[in-house]
């Protein structure tokens, strides 16, 4: 099955944007009367057939609606620094959002490596991942904020921040209770500053390690997505 995404849904009927409505038409070659499976990232699936190409949008009618009927029985909210090469933080965009994330918010921390995003071609990346990988549910990209700000923030679920700097931490895996919210502070490539630690063990965060490797960051956002899915599942 090849997915569409749209977030114009209105009155029984669907509109791709131009990019969807050109890969529908001039790659698969789709025509009035076609079938086509659109999400609109909400969690809803339509089975939907094309009735007009005005302006080189696709318009389609829909036939059916479906509900996505599987829950994670949980919100994974991952904070993370954006990294130096930003193809890499792209990366973790993409394979979290084909694994499963809800949430996502880029983190300015005191030695970060890049100080600005773009938030448009992230979206259209995580777009991407969820059509690949066949899901309803478009995760949640926040503005980018800096960490003193993202702690002022009284976030609901079990909290963590991801760092390797006592050594003595316990793995998030033996510390995480099973079907609860979870918000994950993930550091950039030389670690959150001590400061930056007490700071978030004052608002309620974890100290937390990744296992006994050394995770590059966008790596250790995978890792804690690929973990937490699997621990929800057992």
């Amino acid at each position: 099955m090849i997915l569409f995404f749209s977030n114009t849904v209105a009155n029984g009927l669907i509109r791709l944007d131009e990019d969807e409505s050109r890969h529908c038409l001039k790659v698969l070659r789709l025509g009035i009367g076609d079938i086509i499976h659109v999400t609109d990232g909400k969690g809803y699936l339509y089975d939907a057939e094309i009735s007009g190409t005005s302006s080189g949008c696709v318009s389609a009618a829909i036939l059916a609606t479906h509900t996505n009927g599987f829950s994670k029985g949980f919100r994974l909210h991952i904070a993370i620094a954006p990294t130096k090469n930003s193809d890499r933080f792209e990366w973790f965009l993409e394979k979290s959002a084909e694994i499963g994330i809800d949430e996502i918010t880029p983190l300015f921390c005191t030695r970060s490596e890049r100080n600005r995003v773009n938030d448009d071609r992230l979206k259209r990346i995580l777009v991407s991942a969820v059509k690949q990988s066949l899901k309803t549910r478009l995760p949640l990209l926040n503005a980018a904020v800096s960490l003193k700000d993202f702690l002022k923030e009284n976030l609901a679920g079990e909290r963590f921040i991801a760092t390797c700097i006592s050594g003595k931490e316990e793995e998030i895996q033996k510390v995480y209770t099973k079907a609860h919210d979870a918000v994950v502070l993930i550091g950039p490539e030389g670690d959150f500053t001590t400061e930056e630690i007490a700071d978030a063990v004052k608002a309620g965060y974890l100290p937390v390690s990744l296992g006994e490797s050394r995770l590059r960051t966008e790596t250790a956002g995978v890792y804690v997505t690929a973990a937490m899915n699997l621990i929800n599942k057992m």
